[in-house]
């Protein structure tokens, strides 16, 4: 059975407009209470409900509240905190659900709602399926005596920080580094330079001020093109880049931006020095050269879907410790029970303090082959597998990349796009590839 409103990370869309309406959010979070209810089976469970800084946040913050109420459930709200740190304070305080409104790194007019069970893993398909069953048995509000209440958890992220500090060892600290800090204007505004400074780092903050609007808009993780500069331009050793929701990390120096790959690697290279790595996940994204790597070192590794919850699943089912995706999106188990952006820049910080050694220095094993991604727009719904023309250039772009390079086309699972990713040492060649193939496109 296929999911309806659940995309490869909760439910997205446009703010305004279904599924992303206040009527539906309500009905969301009755049907996520009815089946938080029967799966935990306690009478009164308890969720926490952060988000990220979107003006529409407040909005849907209310529908869900009142949703879970009306199914009986609890509610603790967080306000503005990022996606890991409801993972992280759901577990700690043995709530039964965690709840994230947010749209990662997408524009402030969309939204999303995504869930984290008690263990604070993201929840799997089959439990989407039946929120999804559950909703379509419609509203149906418990007695007065049974509604659920709701209370601020005010000291949410003071306790998140002391968790991503406790995440790399009681020796290390970070004094002597300067770090550019760009928080997207996002859900870790008012987290991600405490974490910084009170391990000792001096730091410069920029996408610091969100306005409800600005979130993503040319700063984060997915806008890295002037990271360097400002990196010179405040006398900087490292930036770190979140994005809204600070799931996602990407880190650059004075001449470099370094995606999920590379500070994977570095990762990687680092616990080395402690013995062996057992195994990585990766995705269908990520970079031939880093499994290259990984396989002179005769370290095993295996491609997920795109999407960190399918790196999760891989990571649980190996039994491996590391994993991560091209975008920023990196999981040590050993750390946090999903992708977080502060801790996977506060192991990499740690293996540069570890080795003494700069970004380039603890990357420099690792030159990725250029990848050339174009995204191109569809309609929704469109089945772009039924396409002759489509079909045929795909399998002639296959036919000249053979044993030198990678497609690959997948849709997007947040977007209305098809995402064409061509691999190969000359970036000429791959632009004009997956360019092609855009253009075949009907």
């Amino acid at each position: 059975m296929s999911r309806r409103y659940f995309g490869t990370d909760g439910v997205r869309g446009k703010v305004g407009k279904n599924p992303i309406t206040p009527d539906f959010v309500l009905r969301l979070g009755q049907a996520a209470g009815r089946t938080i209810r029967h799966r935990s089976g306690t009478s009164r469970p308890t969720v926490l409900i952060g988000k990220d800084t979107r003006i529409s946040g407040y909005m849907l913050e209310a529908a869900l509240e009142a949703g879970f109420s009306s199914a009986g459930v609890d509610v603790l709200l967080c306000g503005p905190i990022p996606t890991p740190a409801v993972a992280y304070l759901t577990r700690a305080l043995r709530l039964d659900a965690g709840v994230v409104i947010s749209a990662s790194h997408n524009p402030y007019d969309d939204n999303g709602i995504k869930f984290f069970s008690g263990a604070g893993t993201k929840l799997p398909d089959e439990m989407e399926l039946e929120m999804e069953e559950e909703m379509d048995r419609g509203f149906a509000c418990v007695t007065s005596a049974e509604l659920g209440k709701a209370r601020r958890l005010d000291d949410a992220s003071g306790r998140y920080i002391e968790f991503c500090k406790a995440s790399i060892s009681g020796n290390a600290d970070l004094k002597g580094l300067k770090i550019l800090v760009d928080c997207a204007n996002g859900a870790a505004y008012h987290i991600a330079p405490s974490v910084f400074h009170e391990l000792g780092a001096e730091v410069t903050a920029v996408g610091n001020t969100p306005d409800g609007f600005n979130i993503n808009a040319g700063v984060g993780a997915t806008h890295t093109e002037h990271l360097p500069e400002l990196v010179r331009e405040h006398g900087c050793d490292v930036a770190v880049s979140l994005d809204g929701d600070a799931d996602r990390l990407i880190m650059a120096d004075a001449n470099h931006v370094y995606n999920g790959d590379e500070l994977l690697w570095a990762m990687v290279t680092d616990r080395l020095l402690d013995g062996a790595v057992s195994g990585v996940a990766g995705t269908l994204m990520t970079n031939f050269a880093l499994e290259q790597k990984l396989a002179e070192r005769q370290i095993p590794f295996g491609r997920a879907k795109v999407g960190d919850r399918y790196v999760l699943e891989m990571m649980k089912r190996e039994g491996w410790l590391l994993g991560g995706e091209t975008s920023g999106h990196i999981i040590a188990l050993d750390k946090q029970t999903t992708g977080d952006g502060l801790v996977s820049a506060l192991q990499v910080l740690a293996a540069m303090r570890r080795q003494e050694k700069t970004l380039a220095e603890v990357t420099a094993e690792l030159t990725l082959l250029p990848q050339v991604l174009v995204n191109r727009p569809i309609e929704p719904g469109f089945d772009w597998r039924k396409s002759e023309a489509f079909g045929a250039a795909v399998r002639e772009a296959e036919k000249t990349l053979e044993g030198r390079g990678r497609l690959l086309v997948r849709p997007s699972g947040t977007e209305p796009l098809l995402r064409i990713m061509v691999e190969t040492a000359d970036p000429a060649e791959a632009r004009r590839l997956a360019e092609e193939l855009a253009a075949a496109l009907p």
